[in-house]
């Protein structure tokens, strides 16, 4: 694109996106300003997604733009933030035309509307490689409240929101290796929900927590190394959804089938671990708990077992 091409473009497609934020300057500066807000810290994350390698080839462009921004608001979640803007980079890959710019937008829209949050800047760029977007996310916690992955101790719970496993099959539907009658598992990998609703629950309870994105086992491995402790998960006590149990049943080897939901990853749920005396929150499962030592090790039945990483590796 020409620069009065992409200035327009800009201007048409993503200057709403602002909702008028003061600090946004209507997209006509090269920076913003973020106002302070006394008597809380500012939470910042990132997170990209690149295509064949974050989602399939030829995934709709407006799928994309909703992927990434809550993709971005599950780690806000899990740090216990309350979203309220964000920056966005995309590079627009050869060959795609004006309505798939436009598409993306559409989509972007509609979930910052939904959310609650404005865009206040960013960057547009054409590229040779696939099709790559990323996105910078704030959100706001009382001062010194923000929940890290350091903090376990020993004697504390694990716990998980939702179901896991559903985006791993997800993807598994989407590329048909397996059936989803419902389309409820392809609709949790290509729109996973974050759990901005476990805020509260984080602030009064949590003692650390992740969000669910490499994996299960891979993301208690993170709180684990954070906090110096050892993690211990029981996989029979994993909540799954009824598409996940409905395929576990179908499985020759349900140990291998458990091992499988627990790494796969794309969920964006929370592991949190908290005090075994604390309330137990509406909406969480127990699934083990923390000891001194160091690492996370999985067990079946009362039987350890060992599945190595247990999650995606970005390198």
């Amino acid at each position: 694109m020409s620069g009065a091409d992409e200035f327009g473009e800009i201007e048409r497609l993503f200057r709403p996106l602002t909702h008028g934020a003061a600090g946004a300057f209507d997209l006509l500066d090269d920076a913003a300003v973020i106002p302070a807000r006394p008597g809380f810290d500012l939470v910042v994350t990132k997170d990209a997604l690149v295509e064949g390698v974050h989602f399939p080839h030829g995934e709709a462009p407006d799928l994309v733009a909703r992927k990434l921004l809550r993709v971005n608001l599950s780690d806000l979640a899990a740090k216990a933030a309350e979203p309220f803007g964000c920056f966005l980079a995309v590079g627009w890959p050869t060959g795609f035309e004006p309505r798939d710019r436009e598409r993306f937008a559409k989509g972007l829209a509609a979930d910052l509307e939904g959310f609650g949050v404005d865009l206040l800047g960013g960057d547009t760029v054409s590229t040779t490689g696939p099709f790559t977007a990323s996105l910078t996310a704030m959100g706001w916690v009382p001062e010194g409240g923000m929940v890290r992955r350091k903090g376990a101790r020993p004697g504390d719970l694990v716990l998980v929101t939702g179901t896991i496993g559903d985006g791993v099959l997800g993807l598994a539907a989407l590329k048909s290796e397996i059936e989803d009658p419902e389309g409820d598992l392809v609709f949790r990998y290509q729109l996973p929900q974050p759990r901005l609703d476990v805020r509260q629950a984080l602030r009064r309870h949590a003692t650390a927590a992740a969000d669910i994105s490499d994996g299960l086992v891979a993301d208690a491995r993170h709180i684990a190394r954070a906090s110096g402790v050892r993690l211990t998960l029981d996989l029979e006590r994993i909540p799954l959804s009824r598409g996940a149990a409905t395929w576990l049943e179908a499985q020759p080897d349900p140990t291998a089938a458990l091992v499988r939901l627990a790494t796969g990853g794309d969920d964006y749920e929370v592991i949190c671990t908290a005090p075994a005396d604390a309330p137990k929150p509406a909406g969480f499962t127990v699934i083990g708990e923390v000891s001194v030592g160091e690492g996370v090790s999985t067990r079946m039945g009362g039987r350890f077992l060992d599945i190595g990483h247990g999650g995606w590796r970005h390198l």
